[in-house]
């Protein structure tokens, strides 16, 4: 048999706000407002009235006095003023004599029905717990550290109730309790610094805790007295006891006070801004009763320690977060005066690391790392972004156990076993992280913290309370010292800030990009008036030239022949180069039709259009390997019938120029080369190869526009692939042109 398949979640389920009775020492009537008729009764309301519960169900509130000398009128009257006044808590409670014996009333209405519950009145002394209250009013003043104000309250509660063991109890994150304070009879056995597990005091016990804020049992070892309700009662509403100081306790918890060896106990809650912070624990080896005056003089104690607490909390959380804030304030002005966030955040006098008590920081942006101080290694780092980008995470994380969310965290638990991050950018993978160390403890816990398993008579498996609370002590790893609510305060503003100034260069962007659209508009224009307005005239001279020579040409002298031929070669080149310029202007534009090509098909019709212009000449161009590529055909096309033709025209002066293409590929890309025995050049001078109009020296003397690699170039970029080269003066030159396999396969 093992926890795992047993279900642990037995108290989290049980219904301890109906449980159907109350403690024996008090009596319950509930009544509808309207009429005042009876509804439901505890079983034992005979001991009080000396009527049975079945003789009074359904009856009218004035048919109990019969046997009693209850003044109904006066309960009636009562009633009546709490009503209208809708303020019950300032009348309790009311004192009445029933036969010969005093009884405090409290009463209280919750869905829909007026709940009234009398129970004894104490031997209490309102003086001494007067007296009581002032001095603990003092020493909440006076008490320096919170330790002293946590004893000190401790010893006071003891004092106006009497028990034998005081603890305050707070609740770490994780809902587990820790005894921080502990006033006690001298033989007891100390609990002073011990811790209990959640499941001892489970969620719904917790949230009752905020309703009701102190919390009576009498006595553990006596018999509950059920709740009887009038015989057409719906069986689906039972009565709520979220309200009641009489409200049964829980065979669970009853179970674990007798396992304690505890016969009477009493809870007092301590809230912080709402919440439950902690609670003042009380404990009694025998039965004890303490009456509603006495409780309420606990309860205002503690209602002291709850502001105390929350006054020195909030001024420390205060100062912390005047400190962040001011760093964040620093971070911000960096921000705006670089308008470069990876700058501003981590090179700067402040940087993201002063925000927190972190001891590691990193920052993912543009695909790039950045780490301060101690923090996992890039790898880690980016594998934690990669899980945070899966996760339900929108804005921040925050955890001071990182190994229970992401398991691979324990590998770098030394340097993050907190983190704090916040998100930037899911879509682009940009966080900010910061990292806390592991803090190994050693924590000692009141007895084993895992429930046992027992099996009851029907053979169903159920977790039940621990019968030792020896002390029992437990290693925790893999936990950082938590973060402050100040420190998640200063990182989701810095959040803001950086996200105002991406959105600010976006718009800055956006700007740009509507001038840039408005450039190339203005650059379709020019190349229509190029093309159009230029090509006209060009043609016309080109035309009246050969018109010339054809009809007169007879006529005129040889100079004038070589001189119209030189008009019509010069329209010639300023058509190609107008041509050049259109096609080179275009390229960024165009959009890219990628297509699986034979790159030896291709290759073959580049060579047989460069020898069919070059058969004067000795020239061989070699393909080699043609491993295919994918890319936008015509492009492709440009692409090498410029490199070739290149080649061609810098090896004329070659005897036997030759020319070898070939291709490889890789893991990554698809490489191919052109080599030529050419001219070359010095690769000293080539850094504007592939500058629009930019000729080398030794090229100057061949004819060409300048705007061919330049085409090449921008041809590659499109392709997201790179071109280079190699080169020695009068030794020949090689180009280079890659395709990433991404594009090419």
């Amino acid at each position: 048999m093992t926890l795992s398949n047993v279900d642990l979640t037995n108290c989290e389920r049980e219904p301890i706000h109906i449980l159907g009775s109350i403690q024996s020492y008090g009596y319950l009537l509930a009544i509808l407002p309207d009429t005042y008729s009876i509804v439901h009764a505890s079983d034992n309301i005979a001991d009080l009235f000396g009527i049975s519960a079945d003789q009074i169900l359904g009856q009218p509130l004035g048919s109990i006095p019969a046997k009693t000398d209850l003044s109904v009128n006066a309960l009636v009257e009562l009633l009546n003023v709490g009503r209208r006044s809708g303020s019950w808590d300032s009348m309790n409670p009311h004192q009445f004599v029933i036969n010969e014996k005093a009884w405090n009333l409290i009463t209280h209405q919750h869905n829909g029905l007026i709940i009234l519950e009398w129970e004894p009145v104490g031997d209490h002394n309102p003086l001494r717990n007067q007296q009581l209250i002032a001095q603990a009013l003092t020493e909440v003043q006076a008490s320096r550290t919170l330790t002293d104000l946590l004893q000190n309250t401790a010893q006071r509660v003891k004092k106006i109730i009497g028990f034998d063991r005081v603890m305050v109890y707070r609740f770490e994150a994780d809902w587990h309790g820790h005894v921080i304070a502990e006033a006690k009879e001298p033989h007891l056995e100390p609990y002073l610094g011990l811790h209990y597990p959640a499941s001892d005091i489970p969620r719904q016990a917790r949230e009752l805790y905020k309703v009701n804020l102190v919390r009576l049992i009498a006595d553990a070892t006596s018999t509950p007295s059920r709740i009887l309700s009038q015989p057409d009662w719906p069986e689906d509403r039972p009565l709520d006891l979220t309200h009641s100081v009489l409200r049964a306790v829980s065979p669970i918890h009853i179970e674990y006070l007798n396992n304690m060896g505890v016969q009477a106990s009493m809870s007092i809650s301590l809230l912080y801004r709402g919440e439950l912070w902690g609670l003042i624990s009380c404990h009694n080896t025998i039965p004890r009763f303490v009456d509603y005056p006495a409780r309420q003089a606990a309860k205002f104690v503690s209602q002291l320690l709850s502001t105390a607490l929350e006054f020195r909390k909030d001024e420390e959380d205060q100062s912390n977060l005047l400190l962040y804030r001011q760093h964040g304030q620093y971070i911000h002005e960096q921000l705006l005066i670089d308008e470069n966030v990876v700058q501003a955040l981590t090179k700067r006098s402040h940087t993201i690391l002063d925000l927190t008590k972190a001891t590691g920081a990193a920052l993912l942006f543009n695909n790039h790392i950045y780490r301060l101080g101690k923090t996992p290694s890039e790898t880690d780092i980016r594998a934690l972004a990669d899980w945070l980008k899966a996760s339900d995470t929108e804005t921040f994380l925050e955890t001071s156990q990182l190994a229970a969310l992401y398991p691979p965290s324990e590998e770098f638990r030394d340097l993050g076993s907190g983190l704090l991050a916040t998100v930037l950018s899911k879509e682009l993978n940009e966080y900010v992280f910061w990292f806390k160390p592991e803090q190994i403890q050693q924590v000692t816990w009141a007895g084993n913290p895992d429930k046992p398993v027992t099996v009851g008579e029907n053979g169903q498996e159920r977790i039940s309370p621990r019968k030792s609370f020896e002390a029992w002590t437990q290693t925790v790893r893999n936990t950082s010292e938590p973060w402050s609510e100040a420190e998640v305060s200063a990182v989701i503003k810095l959040r803001e800030d950086v996200l105002q100034v991406i959105t600010k260069q976006a718009n800055e962007i956006r700007v740009l990009n509507q001038r840039l659209q408005l450039a190339y508009d203005e650059l379709d224009a020019f190349s229509y008036t190029v093309s159009h307005d230029l090509r006209t005239p060009l043609s016309s001279i080109r035309c009246y030239s050969e018109i010339l020579l054809e009809e007169y040409g007879q006529d005129f002298p040889p100079d004038a022949h070589v001189l119209f031929q030189k008009v019509i070669d010069s329209t010639e080149r300023m058509r190609a180069l107008i041509r050049h310029i259109l096609y080179y202007s275009r390229m960024g534009r165009t959009e890219l039709n990628t297509e699986p090509i034979d790159m030896r098909h291709l290759l073959e019709g580049i060579r047989e259009e460069i020898l069919v212009t070059a058969k004067d000449r000795s020239l061989t161009i070699d393909i080699g390997d043609t491993p295919p590529i994918v890319a936008d055909e015509t492009m492709a096309i440009q692409l090498f019938t410029n490199l070739l033709s290149n080649a061609a025209k810098y090896t004329s002066l070659s005897p036997e120029a030759i020319i070898h293409v070939t291709g490889k590929q890789t893991d990554g890309e698809v490489i191919y080369s052109v080599e030529d025995n050419g001219i070359g050049f010095d690769m000293k001078q080539a850094g504007k190869m592939f500058d629009l109009f930019k000729r080398l020296e030794n090229a100057r003397s061949f004819e060409g526009s300048g705007v061919g690699l330049a085409i090449v170039k921008r041809i590659i970029n499109r392709h997201e692939g790179k071109i280079w080269y190699h080169s020695e003066p009068n030794r020949g030159t090689t180009f280079y042109v890659s395709l990433p396999i991404a594009t090419t396969l």
